[in-house]
């Protein structure tokens, strides 16, 4: 998918198993022995055989699409037939010069010629950090076909009009889980998670904070997660806090007050 064969003005590289050793593959990582580097290589490695696609600039940085088959996703929705956007993601110096309509536009293609029904991807009601820009996806015709409690939101762009629309399952529509304290569920998917979930189970050991990290490790499993977002979904005493990812600093303060002072520092 080059410039040269005609199809777009700029370079575009499809990852795979013969070239993702050597490829930059997301964000601002480039080395392959960093852990976050090594852990989302893993992850996408397994997930080609299901027929995840990545794409992305031949730049490095931020701007890449990444979807596979609805029913392999990580992730707990009902979408017979449609191709789930796990990561979408053009930022920094890239915007604006066409690489999100073009990525998505191979996207559609793409999904097209395998037959299926449409394209489904998290979003919400004001853009919010790692879900996608509501307002870009409803300028390309996607639309809200469900509701999380959360406040995120499934939404869907469908060509087979035959086809019934995306929808969460019940557990993620309504989220809630039994135990006490700061429940982390996450997975490989997003490559910060191996660096900084450990971070907060240290800082948390060492605050006396009630603390879990549950590693989601299976398709099955996050099919099966009670809330929209498994590569990272933070809760307390029950209650779903957030997707985005928590810095020490921010977890503490969180945990702990608005002063943020540890056990050493009070």
């Amino acid at each position: 998918m080059t410039a040269e064969e005609g199809m777009y003005d700029m370079e575009y590289i499809r990852v795979t198993d013969d070239n993702i050793e050597k490829e930059h593959i997301c964000c601002a990582i480039s080395n392959n022995k960093d852990v976050q580097v090594s852990s989302k290589k893993t992850w996408l490695k397994e997930r080609f055989e299901d027929g995840l696609v990545f794409l992305k600039s031949v730049e490095r940085g931020k701007c890449f699409i990444e979807y596979i088959p609805a029913e392999n996703a990580w992730i707990p929705i009902d979408a017979d037939n449609y191709m789930y956007i796990d990561c979408f993601w053009v930022s920094g110096s890239f915007k604006g010069h066409g690489y999100a309509n073009d990525l998505m536009d191979e996207c559609i293609r793409d999904a097209k010629e395998k037959g299926k029904a449409g394209l489904c991807v998290l979003s919400s009601e004001k853009k919010k950090p790692f879900l996608s820009d509501p307002g870009y996806l409803k300028y390309k015709g996607f639309e809200v076909t469900d509701r999380s409690d959360t406040g995120i939101w499934l939404m869907t762009l469908r060509w087979d009009e035959s086809a019934e629309l995306p929808q969460f399952k019940p557990e993620a529509r309504h989220p809630k889980i039994n135990e006490e304290g700061y429940v982390l569920y996450y997975s490989d998917q997003c490559p910060f998670n191996a660096k900084y979930v450990p971070i907060l189970e240290s800082a948390a050991a060492d605050n006396g904070i009630k603390f879990r990290a549950i590693h989601i490790d299976t398709k099955e499993q996050a099919q099966s997660l009670p809330c929209p977002c498994t590569t990272y979904a933070f809760f307390h005493d029950g209650e779903f806090i957030t997707n985005e990812e928590f810095s020490e600093k921010k977890f503490l303060k969180m945990a702990l007050g608005e002063s943020g002072r540890t056990k050493n520092e009070a």
